[in-house]
């Protein structure tokens, strides 16, 4: 996806539970070596270890994982260096983590600038995945509402800076950007 000449190329999977995005971001990742999968989910309970356990299953085990709730940025920087295909999977769950971790709401906008900042310093093709949670009906109550709109925010703020903006829905990839 990208160039050839070392530059970065950001692209951005947007899609709701079941959408079809991790087939559509596996596509757009490509074979290029070596490649690492950076996950940010936590296993909170038995039901998401084992979400998380299946994904791992269905990778091709050539990727590299690294479980990285919080600091995606800090791993981008250091070590996204070292790869020619980067998979963040996924930032809605960064998002909750970094709330959950006692980041206030008003400095996800920073978080997500660095974020951005740090993909481009990968030398190679960064994919990341995000859930679109804003196309349901309006939460009941302020916490899941102040939520949906910091993930409607950051996913605005991410297409923005992104080369190439996929949505994927009932498993049909559309290309925004």
């Amino acid at each position: 996806m990208n160039g050839g000449d070392g530059s970065s190329h950001l692209c951005l999977v947007l899609g709701g539970a079941r959408s079809g995005k991790s087939r559509l971001v596996f596509t757009l990742a490509g074979q290029a070596l070596p490649r690492a999968f950076v996950a940010t989910g936590e296993p909170g309970d038995e039901e998401m270890a084992a979400r998380i356990r299946k994904h791992r299953q269905d990778r091709d085990p050539s990727w590299e994982t690294h479980e990285i709730p919080i600091d995606v940025s800090g791993w981008l920087r250091s070590k996204g260096v070292l790869y020619k295909t980067v998979v963040v999977d996924c930032l809605t769950l960064w998002l909750s983590n970094l709330l959950e971790s006692g980041i206030q709401a008003s400095q996800i906008p920073v978080y997500t600038n660095e974020l951005m900042q740090s993909a481009r310093m990968v030398p190679g093709t960064v994919v990341l995945v995000s859930n679109e949670v804003g196309l349901g009906i309006v939460p009941g109550d302020a916490v899941t509402r102040q939520f949906r709109d910091l993930a409607g925010v950051m996913n605005q703020r991410v297409a923005a800076a992104a080369d190439a903006v996929y949505f994927s829905v009932s498993g049909l990839p559309v290309k925004l950007k």
